[in-house]
């Protein structure tokens, strides 16, 4: 795994929905690095991107209440475990689960295995609620897919925070998950 300035050169068999993530960067002026690899289906894979990249992968969980009214996207550190207790009381959600690949798809244009911060800007209605995991903010760049899971781009924090979020419109609530032991 090699990676590339910007968008891929041929964009050939590329999806629409990868397309649309480098032509916002792009329009952006977001400075950012590019890998294609095998699916990213497990951390295993993702720490191998995240050699590569030279950056933090986030973790990026579709979460939504037990009525399925409100939904979630975590931006959390890759290599930090999960526990719905920990999240729950800081967003005020009594009980929080994984939300199904239907919402997944319906509010971000992502499958499973493709969640990505990128995918908000799928979500034209501002239904999903974005949450950053505070340990994500002390990287200095941060990986995430183009909404699919066959590459990986590395994106400055800064401009994550500054440009990126701002043009997806939805503002993230910084959230603290421990760290276990």
């Amino acid at each position: 795994m090699k990676p590339e300035k910007g968008r891929p050169a041929d964009m050939t068999g590329r999806l629409d929905k990868e397309k649309r993530v480098y032509d916002l960067l792009d329009s952006l002026g977001v400075n950012y690095w590019r890998v294609d690899h095998e699916p990213a289906m497990s951390m295993e894979v993702c720490r191998a991107i995240d050699t590569a990249l030279e950056a933090v992968i986030c973790k990026n969980l579709f979460l939504c209440n037990r009525q399925e009214t409100d939904f979630y996207l975590l931006m959390m550190p890759g290599d930090k475990p999960f526990k719905t207790k920990d999240l729950s009381a800081q967003i005020g959600s009594s009980r929080l689960s994984f939300a199904s690949p239907a919402y997944m798809e319906k509010f971000l244009d992502v499958t499973p295995g493709s969640a990505s911060v990128m995918g908000l800007m799928n979500d034209t209605e501002h239904r999903v609620r974005l949450l950053i995991d505070e340990d994500v903010l002390g990287h200095t760049c941060v990986g995430c897919h183009p909404c699919i899971n066959t590459s990986s781009i590395r994106i400055p924090t800064e401009e994550m925070l500054q440009k990126v979020i701002p043009a997806l419109a939805h503002p993230p609530q910084i959230v603290k998950l421990p760290r276990y032991e």
